[in-house]
This record gives structure tokens, sequence and C-alpha cells, in this order.
């Protein structure tokens, strides 16, 4: 049985566009995420894996169904296009938009139905393949999309794109227990550029010490590139919370567990912030553009 959370909207506008991802709009079908990703931001928020149902029960289920999204989607897409507010949609920014319910429930599919109708650009950030199943829908989004008139010159309505923190399969089960292995993913992308679409790489978050290697950026580009990917995008690892369920906590014990000897050097590196030092961000941003530029691919979808 999938639980069902109340919520009075599903499309949620930024103050101002986001510069990596293109979006004004961020939407996710689903609260909670099916992948249980150890490093994900959203872990010990009200996105992370508990909820209150309705009669205030806590629920445990890793992943509910926003109640009645269709609808409430339909009515807020014609509000903004009555105030001439469209933009681009990026679809599961704090929650997989593919978990494994929506095989049965296409409520992912609904929505991008919907988006077609009112003709509105998307971005897709996804782990799952399950998003071959709409990419006939995904295409006549991309046909009729309506684009912002200072975004004309993308002359796409709907990017795709995969998140990776590593190539390392056992790495990334270590990680990503609920996700598609990396190769997986790869071989995902390459069907969707094959399919016409533009497509990339979110390599977020790199881990310190452990997916952060000269190396391993080269690897993550070169392979991006051999499997179609037009951009690239990378960025550091964010330790958010303190909490029991919080992703720093979490992160921790995983180190604690598989790489002890890397517990002091991320005390260093991260200190009493969520995010490693200013040094080590430059540094990474850094030799992420030399490994991408070694490549012929871009490091912004733009």
């Amino acid at each position: 049985m999938v639980h069902e959370v109340k919520v009075k909207s599903v499309l949620n506008k930024h103050k101002k566009r986001d510069s990596w991802f293109l979006d004004n709009y961020t939407l996710n079908p689903y609260a909670g995420c099916s992948m249980g990703c150890i490093y994900c931001y959203t872990r010990g928020s009200k996105y992370g894996g508990s909820y209150t149902d309705e009669d205030g029960n806590t629920l445990t289920t890793d992943v509910a169904l926003k109640a009645d999204a269709v609808p409430i989607l339909k009515r807020q897409l014609k509000n903004r296009l009555r105030r001439g507010e469209r933009g681009f949609i990026v679809l599961g920014s704090a929650a997989e938009a593919y978990p494994d319910v929506e095989e049965d429930l296409k409520v992912t599919m609904e929505i991008l139905g919907l988006i077609k109708r009112f003709k509105f650009p998307v971005h897709v950030c996804t782990k799952s393949k399950l998003v071959l199943r709409d990419l006939d829908l995904l295409k006549a989004v991309d046909e009729t999309a309506v684009l912002p008139d200072d975004m004309a010159y993308l002359e796409h309505g709907v990017f795709i794109s995969f998140s990776f923190s590593t190539l390392d399969p056992e790495l990334a089960g270590l990680l990503e227990p609920g996700a598609p292995t990396p190769q997986e993913r790869l071989e995902t992308m390459k069907k969707c550029s094959e399919a016409g679409f533009k497509v990339g790489v979110i390599n977020m978050p790199v881990l310190p010490f452990l997916s952060d290697s000269d190396e391993s950026l080269e690897s993550m580009a070169k392979t991006a590139k051999e499997y179609g990917a037009d951009y690239i995008m990378f960025a550091g690892l964010t330790l958010f919370g303190d909490g029991p369920e919080d992703c720093r906590t979490l992160y921790y014990k995983f180190l604690e567990k598989n790489f002890p000897e890397l517990i002091t050097k991320y005390q260093k590196l991260f200190r009493n912030s969520s995010y490693p030092t200013s040094t080590y961000q430059r540094d990474l941003s850094k030799r992420a553009e030399k490994v991408s530029a070694k490549y012929g691919i871009k490091t912004r979808i733009s």
C-alpha cells in the first residue's frame, strides 16, 4: 500500500531562475525517495522519509504519493499561464520522480501529460530506468513546449539529467542502495540521447577522498561523453543537520563502517560547516572545468 500525504501545492516557484538547472519551478509528485542515498540533502527534512498523515500518524514509508497532485498541478499551471509566468519545471528536484511505485501508479506520466497540455518546458532529473517508458510523451513535450523569450536559444523544451556520485559500482551500492547501478544509468542516458534528447550528467555530490581524484573526475567526464552526454555538472558534497536521520549523521556512520581512516580528513574539511572549505570548492571547480574541456563537454546546460 502506498501512503498519501495531503499537500496544497506541487508546483513551487523560485524567486529567480536557477542558473544551473535553468528552472523557474520545481515539482515532486512523490514525497520521500526509494533510492535511499545516504548523502541526500533532503534527509531529515520534510522531503526525506517520515511524514505525518491527515490523522496525525507518523509514517515511515520511504515513498508517499502527494494526494491529488494532478488536479492541483492543473490549477497551478493555469494560474501561472494567466500571469504570463512560463518557465522550465524541474521534475524530481527533491525526490525521485520515478520511484518503483510509479510503474503502477503512473502519476508522473499523468503530470507530464499536463505539462505537455500547457506547453511548459521540463528538466527531468533522475536515476531511474523508468524514464524510458515516457520517451514518446517527453518527445511531445519537447516539440510543443513554449520557451520563455530569453531562453529561445536553447531550442529544446526537454532536458534529461542523470545523477551520479561515483562510477564505482561497489561504492554506489553502499551509498545508493535503491538506485540502478551507474552502468544502468549510463545505458539509460545513451538511449535517451539516441532518441534525440539533450541529456547530461549531474555529478552531485562529488565525494571527498572517494570520487574527487583527478582520475575519478576524468573518468566521469570521459564516460559521460561516450554515453551521449551534452553537459556535465559537478558539485561537492554537502552535509546538513545533526539529527539521527540527517545526512550528516548517516554519512559519518557510513564512513565509520567503511572508511574510518577518512573521518579525520572529513572533520578537517567540513569543520563546523555543512559545506567543504571554499578552497576545496574552488579547486574542485577548477579541476572539473579542466577535465570537461579535455573531452569537449560543457559544464553547464547552456
